[in-house]
């Protein structure tokens, strides 16, 4: 387990199968890694943007939430085992990603006027203050933390992927996706996972760029935060639509 992030598409060895990369040759920096956040960040909103516009221009918006999850998914399976793929591929699965994510924040926020930029700024916050804890080492990804971030990770996509599948059967996970206490608690508890994830995406990509990785892990370790951050803000949202349902 040493070096594992529990973020699904930073793995063990997604810096070991850099070795042997030639000597010289352009190398994976933290501040290149940040420039590629930030532009996949950019093109994630543009995306988020022409399916938000569309909601709240009367349109139905269901076709852009599918081809966004459908096509995003595949991307990140490609990108995933074919990092090199990552500098061509990573912009592409942010723009359909952010048609996704807009489509979604905007039935949310239909439903409940506010919540997506209260969301917004929520995730923003969390995302602020691990960076300042890891950076202060207050937070250190040690071995142990590492394993049960990832179990934590692995055991909610378990139980997310048994909803999905006995969902198609008309069977509902108890408290998963109700507004009731336990669910409440259940929500925060996801959250509180995602959240970790972010400390874990840090220090693997600080790790990277320490390990003298190849230059186009500056995309893959920026695909990989945003992977992070998009479910971090997806939960965000359920959490907060949860709480203001009972209100």
């Amino acid at each position: 387990m040493i070096g594992r992030s529990g973020n699904p598409t930073l793995n063990d060895d997604t810096f070991e199968n850099s070795q042997g990369y030639p000597s010289g040759a352009p190398v994976m920096t933290i501040d290149g890694t940040v420039n590629k956040a930030f532009i996949t960040l950019v093109l994630l909103l543009a995306g988020a943007f022409v399916s938000w516009s569309r909601f709240f221009d009367g349109y139905a918006v269901g076709g852009y939430a599918i081809a966004g999850a459908i096509g995003g998914f595949v991307l990140a399976l490609i990108i995933s085992f074919k990092r090199t793929t990552a500098p061509y591929l990573v912009p592409i699965y942010a723009v359909l990603e952010g048609v996704f994510l807009g489509a979604l924040s905007a039935s949310y926020e239909y439903v409940y006027n506010g919540i997506t930029l209260q969301a917004a700024l929520l995730t923003m916050c969390v995302f602020v203050a691990l960076l300042l804890a890891y950076k202060s080492r207050l937070i250190r990804a040690t071995e142990n933390f590492k394993l049960g971030v990832f179990s934590a990770t692995m055991g909610i996509m378990l139980v997310y992927l048994l909803s999905f599948v006995l969902g198609l059967f008309g069977i509902e996970v108890p408290y998963l996706h109700d507004n009731s206490v336990i669910g409440i608690i259940i929500s925060l508890v996801i959250v509180v996972v995602a959240a970790l994830n972010l400390v874990l995406d840090f220090d693997f990509i600080e790790a990277g760029a320490q390990g003298g990785a190849p230059k186009y892990m500056e995309w893959y370790g920026a695909f990989g935060l945003m992977v992070t951050l998009v479910w971090l803000y997806v939960e965000m949202l359920r959490l907060l639509a949860k709480l203001r349902s009972r209100d």
